[in-house]
Parts: C-alpha cells; structure tokens; sequence
C-alpha cells in the first residue's frame, strides 16, 4: 500500500518525503543497529520500522490510502518493480554517512 500510495501526484510533499524514507529503510539492506548485536539488533525492526510505517499512514489522505489498498489488492504478488537507481542512492547515503562519522572520529582522535 505505502508502495502504490508514493506514486500518486495528489499525495501531499511532506507526506511523500515522510513515505519514501520509510520505503528507503524499510527496503535497506543496512539497518541502525546490526541485526548481529544480541537483543539490541532487532529493536530497529520490532520498533523503529512499524512506527515509521505508522506515521506514514497518519500522513496519507484516506483517499489516496483507499485508492492504494485498491491498487495493492489487484496488484500481482511479489511482481512490484525493481529499483536500481533507489538502491544505489540508499546505499550512497549509508556510506556517506559511514565516512563522515570515520572522517569525524579521525579528526577527532587524530
């Protein structure tokens, strides 16, 4: 539904923006804390992700929700478009994001 409701031009900016970073982390294979951290590596997933998903509803019109879940429900399973250019822009920002926090830390501690 969060998918389908992205594509719709009436769906106010802020709530695309809001949508489209929920989809990034969703769909990103990186995740605030590694998943290989006892406990702590899932809370992203069991907390984090749901309540962005949350608000991300509260922020779509129930129309364009209504016309998303219509859409989503005819949709073909597991058929939705594969992404390129989103993915490498996802991973773009991780790293970038990775270097500044090594490059911070480096200057730093020198």
């Amino acid at each position: 539904m969060l998918y389908f409701a992205h594509k719709n031009p009436k769906l106010p900016l802020f709530a695309w923006i809001k949508l489209v970073l929920t989809l990034g982390y969703a769909l990103s294979p990186i995740d605030l804390i590694p998943d290989f951290i006892p406990l702590l590596g899932y809370l992203d997933d069991l907390i984090i992700l749901p309540v962005l998903i949350w608000i991300s509803f509260k922020l779509i019109p129930v129309e364009i929700l209504s016309r998303a879940k219509d859409e989503a429900t005819l949709a073909p399973s597991g058929n939705l478009p594969k992404n390129k250019k989103g993915a490498i822009i996802i991973v773009t920002i991780w790293l970038s994001a990775v270097v500044l926090t090594m490059a911070a830390i480096w200057s730093h501690y020198g």
